[in-house]
This record gives C-alpha cells, sequence and structure tokens, in this order.
C-alpha cells in the first residue's frame, strides 16, 4: 500500500510541477468532503472588530460573523473551526474561565450576549457545522495574566508552569486532563456543537526547557521522559475524548497536530514535529480511537508537505486526515507563495482522499490573497458537499422521510415532507434536498445538492425550479453522525431527455446574442439543471462571468412557461 501511493504522489507532483501556469482540470468535486477554515478570535485577528460594549455594539459584532459566514457560504465551506477557548479565557458565558477581551476590548467583561451560542445557530442557519476550537495549554502572557477569580492562575495555581514569557498549564500534572475536560464538558453540554477541535495539546517549542523536573520526579516512575511526556498529552485527549462522547456521542473530536507527525526514511522533519518536538502521538490517538478525525497544520509546500501527507493518510486507521493548508504564505507581507503551491496541494489531496482540507485562516481567506477565494468558487469548490461521516460511533441511517410534495403559496414555493422516525438523535436529525434535471434526482452527485441539513421538513425553493420543465426532487435525512437515508422523491413532470443533436449558439465569450425570441427571459442552465444566470429578453445574455463548460439556454415566459433554445459552449 505505501508503495503504491508513493507512486501516485511521484506521478500526481510530476504532472502538477509541470502546470505552474496552467492548474490542472478540476477532479470531480466530492458529494463528501470537509472544508473547514479557522475562525481567529485571538487579539480579533478574524473576528470580532467591533466590540460589544453597547447595543449597537452587539449588534455590530453579530452582523459582521454573519458576514464572514454568508462569504464562506460562497465558497461552500462546511465547517467552521470557531476559537472559543483564547489563552485560559473564552468566548461564552463560562463557570470556569473568565470572558476573553477580543469581545468588548476588556478581560473578563460580558459582552451582553452568548457569542458562542449566536455562532451556532447561524452556523447551522447556513447549512455549515461549528466546532468549538480550544487552546489547550497555553494559558497567557506572563505581561497579562488575568486579574479575574476565574483566572486558572488563581483557581488551579499547581496546575501553570512558566515558559519563557508565558504561563502554560503542566500536562504532567495528572490533573491537568481533568481541567481542561471540564471545559468540555461545560461546552458540550449546554450548546449544540457539532466538533470539539483541540489546538496546541502538545508541548511547547523548546520543550527540553520546559519546567516539568518536579513533576516527572514526582509522577514519572523512571519512564523515559520523552515517553512519559507523550503519555500525559496522550491522557488528556483522551480524557477530553471520553468526557465529550459521554455526554453527546456525535459530537466530533479533532485535533491539530504539528504538520509533520515523525522523520520519514528519505524525508526529515528537520527537528520539528509532532512526535518527537512537542511529543503527539497524534497517529497513535487514531489507533487507539481517541479522536475522529484529525486537522495536521501542514503549512508547507514541495517535499515538506507530499511525502508527510501520504504518511499521515497511511496511518489514519480509517478516520479522515484533512491537512490544514497554510495560505497566510500567499500575502506578500508573508512568503509570497505563487496560488499553485496550494491549488497543487488542493488537488493532491483530493486524488490521495484525505477527507478534506482546511485553511489557516478566515482573512487570509477572505481578502483573495492570489485568487485564491475565486478558484475555490468557480473551480475547486463547484458544488456544496457533506462533511465526512463519524462512522466509528455510529453506522446506522435514519428512516427515509416521507410524502415529499411541492405547494404554491403568496410567498412561492415550498417544498415538504414528513420526518424521519427512528434516528438515534431523535429531533435531531436534519435533511438535505436535490434537484436534477432527469425522470428522478440522482442524490449521489454533489451537483445535484441545493440544501443541505435542513433543520425542518419545508423548505422554500427557486421559482424557476418549479417553471422549468423536467426538474425532480429528492430529499434524505441525516442524523449526527453523518449517516445518510434512502431518498423520498417528487419525480419530474414533463420531462423530456436531452437532444442528441442539440443546437450550439455562437457568442465572443463574454456576451451571447439571441435573434427571433420573443420571451420577457432567458435563463442560463448548468448540464446539472442549476440556474446559473439571467437575462432580460431584450438584452443580450451575458456569460463572461461563467467557467468553462457546456450550458443551455431557455425562455422564461408568462405562467413559467420555459423552452430549449440552444446550447453553448464556453
Amino acid at each position: 500500500m505505501k508503495r503504491l501511493i508513493l507512486s501516485l504522489y511521484i506521478c500526481v507532483a510530476g504532472c502538477l510541477a509541470g502546470a505552474a501556469s496552467t492548474p490542472p482540470e478540476p477532479l470531480s468535486s466530492p458529494k463528501r468532503e470537509t472544508r473547514a477554515v479557522w475562525l481567529t478570535t485571538y487579539s480579533s485577528l478574524d473576528w470580532p472588530k467591533a466590540k460589544a460594549t453597547s447595543p449597537a455594539g452587539i449588534k455590530a459584532q453579530q452582523e459582521e460573523l454573519c458576514r464572514i459566514l454568508d462569504r464562506l457560504k460562497e465558497i461552500h465551506i462546511n465547517t467552521v473551526l470557531l476559537q472559543t477557548r483564547v489563552r485560559g479565557s473564552v468566548i461564552y458565558p463560562s463557570d470556569i474561565e473568565p470572558w476573553d477581551a477580543c469581545l468588548t476590548g476588556t478581560p473578563g467583561r460580558s459582552p451582553g450576549y452568548d457569542p458562542l451560542a449566536f455562532a451556532i445557530a447561524e452556523c447551522h442557519r447556513r447549512g455549515m457545522e461549528l466546532h468549538a476550537w480550544l487552546v489547550a495549554i497555553p494559558c497567557f502572557k506572563t505581561s497579562a495574566a488575568p486579574a479575574s477569580k476565574k483566572s486558572v492562575l488563581k483557581t488551579h495555581p499547581h496546575l501553570c508552569v512558566r515558559h519563557n514569557d508565558s504561563w502554560y498549564l503542566n500536562p504532567g500534572e495528572p490533573e491537568t486532563a481533568a481541567y481542561l475536560a471540564s471545559i468540555c464538558h461545560e461546552i458540550t453540554s449546554r450548546y449544540d456543537i457539532d466538533g470539539i477541535h483541540f489546538d496546541y495539546i502538545r508541548y511547547p517549542e523548546n520543550a527540553g526547557r520546559f519546567n516539568d523536573a518536579a513533576a516527572y520526579r514526582k509522577y514519572g516512575k523512571k519512564q523515559n521522559k520523552a515517553d512519559w511526556r507523550r503519555a500525559n498529552v496522550t491522557r488528556c485527549v483522551r480524557t477530553m475524548y471520553k468526557t465529550v462522547k459521554d455526554i453527546r456521542p456525535w459530537v466530533k473530536v479533532s485535533s491539530s497536530p504539528v504538520g509533520k507527525f515523525s522523520d520519514l526514511s528519505r524525508y526529515p522533519s528537520h527537528n520539528w514535529n509532532a512526535y518527537s518536538a512537542v511529543y503527539q502521538d497524534a497517529q497513535g490517538w487514531l489507533r487507539e480511537g481517541i479522536q475522529d478525525l484529525l486537522f495536521p497544520m501542514m503549512y508547507f509546500r514541495g517535499n515538506h508537505f507530499f511525502p508527510f501527507a501520504i504518511d499521515w493518510k497511511e496511518n489514519a486507521y480509517g478516520r479522515p486526515v484533512i491537512p490544514g493548508l497554510g495560505i497566510y504564505f500567499l500575502s506578500p507581507k508573508e512568503k509570497d507563495w505563487p496560488l499553485t503551491d496550494i491549488t497543487r496541494e488542493l488537488y493532491f489531496t483530493r486524488t490521495l482522499k484525505t477527507g478534506g482540507q482546511a485553511f489557516f485562516r478566515y482573512a487570509y481567506l477572505n481578502d483573495n490573497h492570489k485568487g485564491l477565494f475565486d478558484f475555490l468558487k468557480q473551480v475547486f469548490y463547484p458544488y456544496p458537499a457533506l462533511t465526512m461521516a463519524c462512522h466509528s460511533a455510529d453506522s446506522i441511517a435514519p428512516t427515509a422521510p416521507g410524502n415529499l410534495h411541492k405547494s404554491e403559496g403568496p410567498d412561492g414555493y415550498r417544498l415538504h415532507w414528513s420526518a424521519a422516525t427512528d434516528n438515534v438523535c431523535g429531533k435531531d436529525v436534519r435533511y438535505n434536498v436535490y434537484a436534477s434535471p432527469s425522470a428522478a434526482a440522482d442524490i449521489t452527485s454533489a451537483s445535484n445538492l441545493i440544501a443541505t441539513y435542513v433543520d425542518s421538513c419545508s423548505l422554500p425553493i427557486d421559482i424557476t425550479y418549479c417553471t422549468l420543465h423536467g426538474i425532480s426532487f429528492a430529499v434524505t435525512a441525516i442524523d449526527r453522525f453523518g449517516n445518510e437515508s434512502r431518498p423520498a422523491r417528487l419525480a419530474a413532470h414533463g420531462y423530456e431527455a436531452p437532444a442528441s443533436s442539440p443546437r450550439f449558439l455562437p457568442h465572443d465569450g463574454i456576451t451571447l446574442q439571441i435573434s427571433g425570441q420573443h420571451s420577457p427571459y432567458f435563463v442560463i442552465v448548468d448540464l446539472q439543471g442549476h440556474i446559473v444566470g439571467t437575462a432580460p429578453g431584450d438584452r443580450p445574455v451575458r456569460i463572461g462571468h461563467l467557467p468553462k463548460g457546456i450550458y443551455e439556454i431557455r425562455t422564461l415566459g408568462k405562467k413559467g412557461r420555459s423552452e430549449n433554445i440552444g446550447h453553448f459552449i464556453k
């Protein structure tokens, strides 16, 4: 298996190396793929910029987050890793730790609302998962220790140790695992999160100088110190994992280890790896089953990336390993990487079937450095995707919804269906909706997904879906583990098979002139049946924004009458 995957690496990397100016054609956009973004609250790097010190400030802070989520929705991101525990402080009303200053500008001050609850609701409204990102071991700078009575330095001083200019929790103290687990318990029991994500669950850089000699003398029992340290970190991971699963077994537990697990036979890690440098036995966590997925921080390129991605894939033990990509290096203020460095990694991880990609961090995605946002929107993520399932916890699909039908009211058209009945999560079953220009909607293709993780039994649908002939619908139930049911179907009415010899219309790449037709509107439909453009009947049809492909032009007249008038190739 290792030789086979290495051959794949050599083949793909070689092909991509010759495609610096012209990236390869996109691989099929998969229906299952975790697409994650780290949303950083530390020092308000990504969010929030507005401070919640008044009702107007609260509203501005919330609207800012909604704009961020809408922006991510544009490129079909389905997972938000929201920094929830920052550095010994949090962004929700906690009984354990104080408020972080990012929300109000003042450490310990309440913003007057619950940002975590708000973020969860807004993510779910957009069909996205929210994973609470917890910075585990670092606490805060020695010069900025919180004055709050809830500070861990005051409530559990025996767990804290100074290293360089900061305070850290000491993994060598057995009670550290229980302390971190108590934060996981508080979040998981109070909030409808989809995941808990551990960051910095490791010893710090330059760990040789880490002040844990007293703990080692007390608890080491003559064990090799490196092995003892790895066992300490694993104890924290194991304890937190069990705590989460005992409360909500469907919550996905993950972490972001250092991007190179260890030295490889032909590719050294240059003294920066998870296993030896910071004592993370992350592949061991997968083997033991105390992580549902990993997001290794693979902020490298070339031979510092590809062989190590293969190593993670080979040692995933059947669980998704989602490489974290260092897109901040695209910035001219960082390393000014060309876009092809990231696009090669995107194509490679999809070819390797790692389970998805993650981006560090939101601001660099939003700023569209080197055109990355446009590339994802137009080429790499053209359709929605469901997140990777957590079959290790449960693999039984819910029953299918029933009685799928369509109605028309004063607010337009809606789909309706009856709920699934025998799922383990009760009301937490959600629904995926599909539409396609065929006699029966194909639920295997991502291109047919029009809504994901719908939390009710109805959905408003665009009028064009109902007025164009040959559009069929399907709805499936999906539980919190990611198991998807059989579909309920609503067959297409008036379906016509596509003509064997379609009429192709000439154009100049920017506009398409249609003559001999009298229609209030024209619509552009892609091969998956999605409406990708409209134009008034008395104007040329603008097509310059469309990606390469084959498209259909249809009329859209009174009472929803529609007919094909030709195709064009772009």
